[in-house]
C-alpha cells in the first residue's frame, strides 16, 4: 500500500535526524577525507620555472611560443555524487526490523548529506530491469530531501535487476567524472563488462546488502521460498540439517563470487547487513580506503 504524504514526511524527517547525527559526529571527516580533493581541473597555463614537473609541460603552446610553458592544475572545488538504488522486488525482504529498501534508503540519505555538507552536487538514478526514476545531480538540503523521497516513494514497474542497464547509463549520461554508489543486493549476472568501463570513468563504490536469512535457514519445518524476481519456487525442508547446510554453501559461494568480481575489476565495495547498523562498515572502508591513498 502506498505511503500517505503524512507518513512519507515523517519517514523523510526520521531519516533526515538519524543521518544528521552521523554526517555530525564520525563519519563527516572520513567521507571529506576520502573523496575531496581526489580530482584536479585544468586552470591555465604559465611560463616553465625550474623545478617545474616536466610532465605538466604543454608542448603545443611551447612550440607556438619558443621556450617551455607549463600546465597549472588545481583541486576540483566540488565533486558530483551519484547514487545508483536498485529498486527491484528483492529489496523489499527483511527479517529483522528493516528491509533491505529502507536501508538502502537512509544510507543513499546519510551518502547525500555527506556530500551536501561539503558542498557536493548529488544526482540519483533509481533502477530495476529499466531506468525507473532519474533525478540529475544538483546541491541543497531541499534536493537532498527529494532524492530520499523519491527513494521511498518510488513504486517501479520492474520487479527484476539489470545491472548492466544502470551501469551504462552512468557511463553515457554523467560525463564529468564522478562518485558513483551503487546500492544493490547485486542479484543479477553478466554485468563485469559493464562495471569495468563505469569503473574506469567514474568512481565506482559498491554497497551490497543482504538479510540473514538469504545466507542461513532456521530449523521451522517445511517452507516455501519464493524468488520474487523470476517468480520460481521451491520447497525447502528446513528440519533437514543437510538442506540447511547446502543453502548456507551456495549463499556463501554467491557471495564470494560477488566479492572476487569486485577484486577483478578493482571496484571497491561494502557489505551491509540489514541485521546490523551501516555506519560501522562505512567508517571501516573510508579509514581503509583514506590509507590505501596516503
Amino acid at each position: 500500500m502506498p505511503l500517505s504524504s503524512q507518513e512519507i514526511l515523517k519517514k523523510v524527517r526520521r531519516i533526515e535526524i538519524r543521518t544528521n547525527r552521523l554526517v555530525n559526529e564520525s563519519l563527516a571527516g572520513e567521507y571529506h577525507s576520502v573523496f575531496k580533493g581526489r580530482g584536479m581541473e585544468f586552470d591555465e597555463v604559465r611560463e616553465y620555472t625550474p623545478g617545474d614537473d616536466i610532465r605538466t609541460i604543454d608542448w603545443n603552446v611551447t612550440s607556438r611560443m619558443g621556450h617551455p610553458y607549463v600546465k597549472k592544475y588545481v583541486e576540483e572545488r566540488e565533486l558530483t555524487v551519484v547514487l545508483l538504488v536498485d529498486a527491484s522486488a528483492s529489496g523489499d525482504f527483511g527479517t529483522v526490523g528493516s528491509t533491505k529498501r529502507a536501508t538502502a534508503a537512509e544510507v543513499s540519505a546519510l551518502l547525500a548529506f555527506f556530500a551536501i555538507r561539503d558542498s557536493d552536487r548529488v544526482g540519483l538514478l533509481i533502477f530495476t530491469d529499466r531506468e525507473e526514476r532519474y533525478v540529475p545531480p544538483r546541491k541543497g538540503r531541499n534536493h537532498v530531501l527529494r532524492v530520499i523521497r523519491e527513494v521511498l516513494t518510488c513504486e517501479p514497474e520492474g520487479r527484476r535487476t539489470n545491472l548492466t542497464l544502470a551501469l551504462e547509463s552512468l557511463a553515457r549520461g554523467i560525463r564529468r567524472r564522478s562518485v558513483a554508489f551503487v546500492v544493490s543486493d547485486f542479484l543479477d549476472s553478466g554485468f563485469e563488462r559493464a562495471l569495468r568501463i563505469a569503473n574506469r570513468k567514474h568512481d565506482l563504490i559498491a554497497l551490497a546488502l543482504s538479510d540473514p536469512r538469504e545466507m542461513e535457514l532456521p530449523p521451522v519445518g517445511i517452507l516455501e521460498l519464493e524468488d520474487v524476481e523470476t517468480g520460481r519456487r521451491i520447497l525447502v525442508d528446513t528440519w533437514d540439517r543437510d538442506a540447511r547446510g547446502r543453502f548456507t554453501e551456495q549463499a556463501r559461494e554467491r557471495a564470494e563470487t560477488r566479492r572476487r568480481l569486485f577484486r577483478q575489476t578493482k571496484v571497491d565495495f561494502v557489505e551491509l547487513s540489514t541485521a546490523l547498523p551501516y555506519d560501522v562498515p562505512l567508517v571501516r572502508f573510508f579509514r581503509e580506503r583514506a590509507r590505501r591513498l596516503r
